[in-house]
This record gives C-alpha cells, sequence and structure tokens, in this order.
C-alpha cells in the first residue's frame, strides 16, 4: 500500500493535488490506516499513471474522469478530438505569428522564424534533391503510411482542406514509370 505522500514524490506531484483527485472523485483510496490516513493500492497507483499521462495530452480532470470510466474505443476518439484540437491550435499560433512578422515587415526575422509554411517545405524539399518525381513519392509514402498524419502535416504547412484532398489524390496516382 501507498501513503499520499509516497505516491505524490513518485509522481512529482503535491500531496494536496492527490487530496483533490480524491475530493472530486478521480483517484479514491482503496483503504485508510488505523490511523485513518488514505492508503493506496498497486491499482490505485496504475490509475494514478494513467491519470498523469493524460494529463500530459493536455485534457482536463473532468475528460481525464469520464475517460477512465470509459471504453478504449472512446478513449480513442477522446485522444482525436484533442489531437484536432491542438491542430487547430497550432495552426491559430502559426496564423498570429505571420500577422506579426508582416507587421514588422522585417525579412530577417521572417528568415529566422521557427514556422515552415509550404514554400519553405517544398524549398526543402528541391534542395534536399527531390524533384517532382521524387515529391510525389514522398507524398504517396506519407499517404500510404497515415493518410491522417499526412493531412494534418499538410494542414501545419497551411493547406486548405481542397487542397490537402487534392494533393492526397494526386499522391495515390504516381506511377512510378
Amino acid at each position: 500500500m501507498f501513503t499520499v505522500g509516497k505516491l505524490a514524490k513518485e509522481f512529482c506531484m503535491s500531496r494536496s493535488a492527490l487530496l483533490y483527485y480524491d475530493r472530486i472523485g478521480l483517484l479514491k483510496p482503496s483503504g485508510r490506516s488505523d490511523s485513518g490516513y488514505r492508503l493506496y493500492s498497486q491499482e490505485d497507483r496504475d490509475i494514478l499513471a494513467k491519470i498523469c499521462r493524460f494529463r500530459e495530452t493536455g485534457l482536463s480532470l473532468a475528460q481525464i474522469k469520464a475517460v477512465l470510466a470509459s471504453s478504449p474505443s472512446d478513449l480513442a476518439q477522446i485522444l482525436e478530438k484533442r489531437l484536432d484540437s491542438l491542430n487547430h491550435e497550432i495552426r491559430e499560433l502559426r496564423n498570429q505569428q505571420q500577422v506579426i512578422l508582416a507587421i514588422l515587415k522585417d525579412k530577417q526575422l521572417a528568415e529566422n522564424n521557427r514556422y515552415m509554411d509550404r514554400n519553405a517545405w517544398t524549398q526543402l524539399l528541391e534542395r534536399a534533391g527531390l524533384d517532382e518525381k521524387g515529391r510525389h513519392k514522398w507524398h504517396l509514402e506519407f499517404e500510404n503510411m497515415s493518410s491522417k498524419a499526412h493531412a494534418d502535416f499538410l494542414k501545419q504547412l497551411g493547406f486548405s482542406k481542397d487542397e490537402i484532398k487534392d494533393i492526397q489524390r494526386w499522391a495515390l496516382a504516381y506511377d512510378e514509370k
């Protein structure tokens, strides 16, 4: 059995966080000591490990509580929704970055930013020696490996949904001749 202090130390969290998890019904201790202290089982510890892992994804405590009470297919759906949300946030931040760069109109700042847009990506592929056929094959392989990841990547580069569909169709039409 684990005490609040022992679990808090193991997971680098405060005791008050564990007490709060108990209060909201997220992680209830399996028992109490003779002196009334909370005691957690190995199963409770494993649940806490899951809670911490889900917190790393940015899920709220309410979402985590729902995940723990749901089926594995619900988990996939919740995580896919979170991933979509993150991709949207990333796009919004990149748009803000581009607006700031446009306002500053400083070529050096634009060249030194850490944002990869569609033009920069195409230039990178060309500089790496990929001609049209090579870029076509690159997209085909990405599409075959994970169509969703390919679409997400293209969204991050600033392509619209219609452009992404066109690129995916183009990639699948690849002919090695």
